[in-house]
């Protein structure tokens, strides 16, 4: 994603990116209500790829930094599989 598309991201600016993120979730959210798988596939993937390139503008390597907070345990009980009552 980086390679495919920073060069636009850093065009489009971090305000910008960060609304068509939303933008997207939206649509997620949408594709949830009608409960419509594929369009809940694709939307996920448009999500997913917005906080890509928003993670590419402020240089953040979203792997790592999903893995520090999420270290396959959770990191509010330190268990895998969760056992968290909320």
């Amino acid at each position: 994603m980086h390679d495919l598309y920073v060069h636009n991201d850093k065009r489009r600016g971090a305000n910008a990116t960060m609304l068509w993120l939303v933008e997207e979730v939206g649509e997620l959210a949408e594709a949830v209500r009608r409960n419509n798988k594929q369009n809940i596939r694709e939307e996920l993937a448009d999500c997913f790829a917005w906080l890509g390139a928003l993670a590419n503008l402020y240089d953040i390597n979203l792997e790592t930094a999903f893995l520090e907070k999420y270290p396959l345990k959770c990191p509010t009980c330190g268990e895998n599989p969760c056992v968290c009552t909320d």
